[in-house]
């Protein structure tokens, strides 16, 4: 009987959350997903949606439910995808690394790169002019190649940087990564002598867009204050996607270390 009162309960939050998704939209469903993941209290989360009525009906029948934080999240970010690709919308979310605020709703730079990372099923594609270890992109890397994602990523070189980086090659932070293709844009290839590699984006499927100003180490996806947007949807994803992969056939970037795909 516990186990029914369980299902049944469950099954009264996914209800109140389907009803809420024409009132939140996919962006809105996903930021509350966000907030509800990272232990937000729920007067904080309704401090910050536009649809206060929605959201409440959500956070009482999750509350009345009994559902995990990481459950309620998990359910949300499935309902605001499947929303966002039946209504054809473009979800557009503020990213930032570094202080935050309750008052103004912002998606943590980090948070938001390992969900996209964690959303590819075929195709993932990074860029990034320094990089550092770090530890979770690393696992959620190698967890996407295991699964069977092409993963490009693109990098900046100390000899590309012209001095502008210092230590190891940013290359390292991927190193021994099985199924993680590293590309460069090599100083031939460059018109202008101290033209850098400097771009900062995710893409996963062609249809969903990381752009940040944050490098792919600890200090740009947390520490520092960086900026960006999380695009779902639209030509943005594709087209970038496309971009690089045409760079790559026209020899502009080209692979590291001997290896690559075409």
């Amino acid at each position: 009987m516990a186990a029914e009162d369980s299902g049944a309960a469950a099954a009264a939050f996914e209800g109140a959350a389907e009803r809420a998704a024409p009132a939140l939209g996919g962006a809105a469903l996903r930021g509350l997903a966000a907030r509800i993941g990272g232990g937000w209290p729920d007067q904080a989360i309704l401090a910050s949606v536009r649809d206060e009525e929605a959201a409440a009906a959500v956070l009482a029948a999750r509350r009345d439910a009994g559902v995990g934080d990481g459950a309620a999240a998990a359910y949300l970010r499935g309902l605001a995808a499947g929303y966002a690709r039946g209504s054809g919308a473009v979800g557009v979310e503020t990213v930032w690394s570094g202080p935050a605020s309750h008052a103004v709703p912002v998606r943590a730079t980090a948070q938001a790169l390992l969900e996209v990372i964690a959303e590819a099923e075929s195709e993932l594609v990074l860029m990034t002019y320094s990089a550092r270890p770090h530890d979770r992109i690393r696992e959620a890397l190698a967890a996407a190649a295991g699964r069977g994602v092409r993963v490009d990523v693109v990098v900046e070189t100390l000899q590309g940087a012209g001095g502008a980086i210092s230590g190891a090659e940013p290359a390292g932070a991927f190193a021994g990564l099985a199924g993680v293709e590293l590309w460069h844009w090599p100083p031939g290839q460059r018109e202008q002598e101290r033209a850098k590699a400097h771009a900062k984006l995710a893409a996963a499927d062609r249809r969903v867009l990381l752009v940040s100003s944050a490098n792919l180490t600890q200090s740009g996806v947390t520490d520092n204050i960086e900026a960006g947007l999380l695009i779902r949807g639209g030509d943005a994803p594709r087209r970038i996607a496309e971009h690089v992969a045409e760079l790559r056939t026209r020899g502009v970037l080209a692979p590291l270390y001997g290896g690559g795909r075409s």
